[in-house]
């Protein structure tokens, strides 16, 4: 898999729901169709929340990862 590359991170570690995803729903608002943002998470519930979340508002999930109890989401801004 080719890697991505992200225009900007949001580090939502330490927090639980629905803190990181309250937290997206903010930061995406700011970025510009098509940019890349890099959520870095430690709740488990971001694995089922934030797949959900891309797929309900239009964005796309291009990559979802865990390294060292961190999960790792590549969202690319839709046009929705």
């Amino acid at each position: 898999m080719a890697e991505v590359n992200a225009n900007y991170v949001m580090d939502a570690c330490g927090l639980f729901c629905p803190e990181p995803v309250m937290m997206l729903h903010n930061r995406v608002r700011e970025l510009a169709v098509g940019e890349v943002l890099c959520v870095r998470a430690t709740d488990p519930s971001t694995q089922r929340d934030i797949p959900k979340f891309c797929h309900f508002l239009g964005h796309e999930l291009l990559e979802q990862t865990v390294e060292a109890e961190v999960y790792l989401y590549y969202i690319r801004k839709g046009a929705a």
